[in-house]
């Protein structure tokens, strides 16, 4: 058996009622977009549709705080602390860095949720860290963090223009079939959401085990 499956033999056959510590307790869900009804439903706003969508289904409630809208939801015994920043697009990295900070989270416990051009609509991607790929927001929270270790959940809106255009493209609308795809990818970015979480969490545990040499 390898190290993989021993550890996972190990796992199933720990104590379920020994508490796990909790430093994984806590979880950053930052979606990305514009405030302002003139930016509701814009390409630009698929990170803050993705966060409203979690919000909803858990029938959590948003408050105007620093930086961002705020509000917190709970998964697997797991507190997810979502925010839209209030910050607009380009300074998106001054609330990522304070809600980080204000509620003692570290980087692995972070998830940012951003629109992507260079997917078509309804296509999503996560990545665990990497370039912001030209995205004015995922370049200001690199500056602001000093690094690109960060993960990232990318919903695609397609590239639909001509020369020139990006600007208005992105700050457009969402209609026709477009909008189906891209509620369906909402749909599916929620459980990405959830399943990276759950990830986390089973990685934490599997590492402490490792750690233990429980069962090894």
């Amino acid at each position: 058996m390898g190290l993989l499956g021993k550890i996972l033999s190990a796992w199933k056959q720990k104590d379920c009622n020994k508490p796990d510590p909790e430093p994984m307790s806590k979880y950053l869900i930052v979606g990305l977009g514009n405030v302002g009804a003139e930016y509701e439903g814009t390409r630009h706003n698929a990170g803050f549709m993705v966060v409203d969508a979690l919000a909803r289904e858990a029938g959590a409630r948003w408050s105007l705080e620093r930086h961002a809208y705020r509000t917190e939801v709970r998964h697997k015994g797991r507190t997810l602390v979502l925010i839209k920043p209030t910050t607009y697009m380009n300074l998106s990295g001054k609330a990522v860095n304070y809600w980080l900070h204000a509620e003692r989270i570290d980087l692995p416990q972070l998830l940012v949720v951003v629109d992507d051009i260079a997917l078509e609509p309804g296509i999503i991607r996560i990545r665990k860290q990497g370039s912001g790929g030209g995205h004015n927001g995922l370049a200001d929270i690199e500056a602001a963090l000093g690094t690109q270790a960060y993960c990232r959940l990318r919903v695609g809106v397609g590239s639909h223009f001509s020369a020139g255009r990006q600007i208005d493209y992105v700050l457009g609308r969402i209609e026709g079939d477009d909008l189906a795809r891209v509620e369906q990818a909402v749909d599916e970015a929620c459980a990405a959401v959830e399943c990276r979480v759950a990830e986390l969490i089973i990685l934490f545990s599997l590492l402490r085990i490792a750690q233990d040499g429980v069962g090894l």
